[in-house]
């Protein structure tokens, strides 16, 4: 699972139909400081997460792996909203904390 901040949606009124009533999500990766690095990913959202949020992401078959999307034509899946992570005994992000 890769650790990113959501960024925004996509909206696609034409879409495969297995994918109707999937939300997608526009993510950013972040290091482990929240710090957001490299390129963006769209990924189906298996569990209701917002803009603003950290969550983790898995790509590949793995993104086929979740009850909604079972089956479905996707390759990267919201499986889960962070609420903190800690590192070396120091928390670098607690949900409701300066987000």
């Amino acid at each position: 699972m890769i650790l990113a901040k959501v960024m925004g949606t996509v909206v696609s009124s034409h879409k495969e139909p297995r994918l109707e009533g999937l939300k997608f999500l526009i993510l950013q990766n972040v290091d482990l400081d929240g710090q957001t690095t490299g390129g963006f990913v769209v990924a189906a959202d298996a569990v209701d997460a917002g803009v603003g949020e950290y969550v983790l992401y898995a790509t590949g078959s793995s993104a086929r792996q979740t009850t909604r999307t079972d089956q479905k034509p996707c390759d990267a899946v919201v499986m889960a909203i962070v609420d903190n992570w800690e590192v070396q005994g120091e928390f670098k992000y607690k949900k409701g904390k300066d987000d």
